[in-house]
């Protein structure tokens, strides 16, 4: 074998086009910026450079393209019949990644030590795993100020019959190449935000004969887009060229398989008790490890710990929780979703205990078989947390208070779906949220029937509808309008959820953290701080800075409201202007009628609530400490006050401050009213919209040449909508919960009616690939016929839970 050289066989070798044996040209491989050059084999072998190759053949550079958003006019470009996109992105890399990257290491020496260091942690060996399987992501706790992101250019091209991903390092080094057409949907899926802090990331989870690499690595590769309008556009271009999760291809069926599957994890790390606390699980003293365990007590005592939580889903780094200080019984309170999953397997939950000095150790871990969960329930409790490794004699070294949702949806063909649009279609969509949540008590799929309406450009017509009927024109109840729980209310803070969330991100996002990070505490009450009048009054300043901070950047990104909700804050003002006949010389509190309305529904229920808990809103890691929830609770107040143009405050002497702030912003507030209910004169494409409509036209084109079930796995732009899913989890939470009530109008027993055709067909569809699948396997081995397992064929094994009868199935969809 050459020196330097490594050889490279299976997809790449297949991929990869070369006029001889004898002499093997990868310029197309190595990126254009590489010259091309002769490269040896061996046997049937191809030998490709390493990262030392590259270095020195680096001499032509990528051509430079207009990167600055992404979006520019070169972004993307076609050549013939071959398709060519690209974006600029950041891309993560780990520090054993940039150690290799600054220092080149042979090939050998790079795979003994990956053979060495493995990546799983659900095995014997669990803590040594673990330790070394956090390092390369905890650099993005360690690194706030993102030194571990690199600028990078990500070129995707059509390949023959393939697609492939090209990632440069600063547009002049390759650093990755993907065959994408080799990956499966489910390995191109959001990153959660707890990973590195930042949203729009993007993971892609690929093995090493599915990808080259200039260094050897077993990560998967991260990228951060800069806007989610660019990073759904790229998830769905990728998605267009991946592989479907479409069981029964096999079948001659017209949709192009049976059914796909689609999973979802949801998961609360609540609390910790007794952590640290050794106890065998058999009571016996003697199973308490000795290694290390001189930080552990079997006394009871807690200790005085640092703590955080990692979640691993299939033995993947997937989330983190913040870092904890408690004697033993941390408050976490994070939740996590994990949508878009590869099969269920494992997911472990792993306490470490963070160090100044050294690298963060175990603590112990939660072991969670999926598939033992009945799905679409809530389950909560205390999980033991175990020290010692899941095939040994394990200690548990406290517990962790998790909840936990296990969804499994088995969706079929959008045409199937047509009887239950129907029924939807007859009356609003939005009025179906007050019957599913009122009579069938069904809380989680208001958001479902909202998408739904979105893919049809139905939702703010359908809102539009609802705000007519709640404005009532009455005299007495213009106290209280839009202050109740109604439709119509939770209609508009999903909407806002929907559209606002990079609006709320510019509006509060900056100061909320700028708070956090230097753990501001302010108190005004002076029986809450037992000081005196000196530092209270210092406290009541330190408020008005914090509020003036927070209201000037709100106000800054007021033009920043995106027009969806410009047009519903401009109806619902419109309306209660005509039903309350606020003219000028009306009394100032009808006159003010129409601003506080708008106000109602842009601070109540969207910035103020963000202010208050801007950890459930992905403003901040982690739930923020008690003293610093008390200063955001005190700006919280004020903030409202000033949304309701209410400069009144308490009479005490020391807040005269808050009351000359209140006062000072009121037109400011008033004219910030205005510009958000006001829609945009020109809302119109922007300049950058033509590559964006190719990014669109690429995805249409793709899906159009799509069976049906492929076509439908590839959500819908802008939005990443999947209109099937959608329906498929409805049907299945309505037949679930209509069993059980008797509450039903006419109406919702016919929607019932039609679910259960749905299941019906869905039952079918299963028993016809299992029945396949067994025929198949008898006649391949008859000797067999009695062993083989038709469900694990179908994908649906792991859906039968408590029972073998694939006719119990149903419910569980």
């Amino acid at each position: 074998m050459v020196d330097g050289l490594a050889p490279v066989a299976g997809p790449i070798a297949q991929f990869c086009s070369f006029p001889s044996a004898s002499a093997l040209w990868t310029p197309h491989y190595f990126g254009e910026h590489i010259a091309a050059r002769p490269w040896q084999s061996k046997g049937s072998a191809i030998l490709v450079p390493s990262l030392l190759d590259i270095f020195q053949l680096s001499t032509h550079r990528q051509p430079h393209k207009n990167m600055d958003d992404g979006w520019g006019p070169a972004s993307s470009t076609d050549s013939g019949n071959t398709r060519e996109f690209y974006v600029s992105t950041e891309l993560y890399i780990s520090a054993k990644a940039a150690a290799a990257l600054r220092k080149p290491t042979p090939r050998k020496k790079v795979e003994k030590r990956e053979s060495s260091r493995p990546l799983s942690i659900l095995t014997d060996d669990t803590q040594r795993k673990v330790k070394e399987k956090t390092s390369w992501l905890n650099l993005a706790r360690s690194s706030p100020n993102g030194d571990h992101w690199r600028q990078a250019t990500c070129k995707l091209s059509e390949e023959g019959e393939g697609c492939l991903l090209k990632v440069y390092i600063d547009e002049t080094i390759l650093y990755q190449s993907i065959y994408i057409h080799l990956l499966n949907h489910t390995d191109i899926r959001l990153a959660d935000r707890s990973l590195f802090f930042r949203g729009d990331c993007l993971g892609i989870h690929c093995t090493p004969d599915q990808r080259w690499s200039a260094i050897a690595i077993s990560e998967p590769l991260y990228l951060h887009f800069l806007s989610a309008e660019m990073l759904n556009m790229w998830i769905a271009l990728l998605r267009s060229y991946a592989t479907s999760e479409v069981y029964g291809r096999g079948q001659s069926s017209p949709d192009g398989g049976l059914y796909r599957i689609w999973r979802q994890v949801e998961l609360t790390c609540i609390q910790g008790r007794n952590i640290g606390t050794a106890r065998s699980l058999e009571d016996n003293p003697t199973n308490v490890p000795n290694s290390g365990d001189s930080e552990y007590r079997s006394d009871g005592d807690s200790v005085d710990w640092d703590l955080y939580c990692e979640v691993y889903y299939n033995d993947t780094l997937s989330g983190r929780t913040v870092v904890k200080k408690s004697l033993g019984s941390p408050d976490w309170h994070e939740s996590f979703t994990f949508s878009d999953l590869p099969p269920f397997e494992k997911l472990a939950i792993v306490v470490l205990r963070e160090k100044k000095l050294t690298k963060p150790t175990t603590v112990g871990t939660v072991y969670i078989t999926l598939t033992n969960f009945r799905r679409g329930e809530f389950v909560e409790g205390w999980f033991p947390l175990l020290q010692g490794g899941s095939a040994a004699a394990s200690v548990q070294v406290g517990q962790i208070r998790l909840k936990l949702r296990v969804d499994e949806e088995i969706i079929l063909p959008y045409s199937a779906y047509s009887r239950v649009l129907d029924v939807l279609g007859t009356r609003n969509y939005l009025d179906w949220i007050n019957d599913f949540e009122f009579k069938l008590k069904l809380k989680h799929i208001s958001a479902e029937l909202v998408s739904i309406a979105v893919a049809k450009n139905k939702l703010l017509d359908s809102v539009f509808e609802l705000a007519d009927r709640e404005v009532d024109g009455t005299p007495s109840s213009h106290n209280t309008l839009f202050r109740g729980n109604t439709v119509f209310t939770k209609t508009v803070e999903l909407l806002m959820a929907w559209y606002g969330k990079a609006f709320l991100e510019a509006s509060v996002g900056p100061t909320i953290r700028r708070l956090c990070a230097e753990n501001v505490a302010i108190e005004v009450d002076p029986v809450r701080s037992g000081k005196g009048t000196k530092d209270i009054e210092r406290n009541v300043d330190l408020l008005v800075y914090w509020c003036q901070e927070m209201w000037t950047q709100i106000y800054s990104v007021r033009t920043e409201c995106p027009n969806e909700m410009r047009r519903l804050f401009e109806r619902i003002r419109q309306l209660v202007e005509k039903h309350y006949k606020c003219k000028v010389d009306t009394s100032e509190s009808v006159r003010e009628l129409p601003w506080q309305s708008v106000s109602a529904f842009c601070f109540l229920r969207f910035i103020v609530p963000a202010i208050l808990h801007p950890h459930l809103f992905g403003l901040c890691p982690g739930l923020p400490d008690l003293p610093v929830q008390r200063s955001l609770t005190l700006i919280a107040k004020v903030i409202q006050s000033l949304a309701n143009l209410n400069a009144t405050v308490q009479k005490e002497q020391f807040m005269r401050g808050v009351k000359f702030f209140l006062e000072d912003s009121l037109p400011a507030m008033i004219d910030y009213i205005l510009v958000v209910s006001t829609p945009k004169a020109n809302s119109g494409q922007s300049s950058q919209s033509s590559t964006k409509s190719r990014i669109i036209k690429t995805v249409q084109e793709r899906r159009s040449s799509m069976p049906a079930l492929q076509k439908d796995a590839v959500p819908l732009l802008p939005d990443l909508l999947d209109v099937p899913r959608h329906l498929a989890i409805i049907t299945t939470a309505v037949l679930r919960h209509s069993r059980a009530s008797s509450a039903q109008s006419n109406l919702l027993r016919e929607f019932s009616g039609r679910c259960s055709e749905i299941e019906q067909q869905a039952l079918y569809r299963v028993s016809r690939l299992a029945s396949y699948d067994a025929r198949n396997a008898a006649a391949s081995d008859p000797s067999d016929e009695g062993r083989h397992d038709p469900a694990s064929d179908s994908g649906i094994g792991h859906l039968t839970l408590a029972s073998n009868n694939l006719d119990q199935l149903g419910p569980r969809f």
